[in-house]
């Protein structure tokens, strides 16, 4: 059956939802106060586990990237599958820390301080942006939507190496200041 004549099944509504509530979530996380419930919890390795799990997600997905090139759909689906699932720990490991911890400051000066705040202001908006066309992308790649899938895969792949690739980059210029 050909790619026009499939009919494909509708996966707005959960990126819909899903969206809103990984993108709402992690904004309430800025608006409400920290809780001190679980102060007696050591969290302070979960910035690092962060930036190893954006890793992760950087290398699966070159990695996603190399193999569709060569043609190899199997592999390709592999590391999507792997980069989606380290994201997802990353997704937990996030709420958590910033749900508990008290923010960190960037204690940077000079002509290091406006590039920080660059990357990381990047970083924040494309990582809103990139949640509804990562689940685009891999609603229409399951369902071998070739080309629709390819067509918004140029934009998706690149977003998402950018936002896993500076939230290690972030990581490494703020880590300094935890407390």
């Amino acid at each position: 059956m050909n790619e026009q004549n499939q009919k494909p099944k509708k996966f707005t509504g959960i990126v819909v939802i899903l969206t809103i509530a990984i993108n709402g979530l992690i904004a309430l996380l800025f608006l409400m106060p920290k809780s001190d419930k679980f102060s007696h919890l050591d969290i302070t390795f979960l910035p690092l586990l962060n930036a190893v799990m954006n890793s992760f997600t950087f290398i699966f997905l070159l990695s996603a990237l190399i193999m569709i090139k060569q043609k190899n759909i199997k592999a390709h689906r592999r590391f999507i599958f792997a980069a989606f699932s380290t994201t997802l720990v990353f997704l937990i490991s996030y709420v958590t820390y910033h749900s508990m911890a008290a923010d960190t400051h960037f204690g940077g000066e000079g002509i290091i301080r406006p590039i920080y705040f660059f990357i990381l202001i990047t970083h924040i908006v494309l990582s809103a942006i990139i949640v509804p066309l990562a689940l685009i992308t891999l609603f229409r790649g399951a369902q071998m939507q070739v080309e629709r899938h390819r067509k918004i895969a140029r934009w998706t792949m690149p977003l998402w190496l950018y936002v896993s690739l500076t939230g290690v980059i972030v990581y490494i210029m703020i880590s300094p200041y935890y407390s």
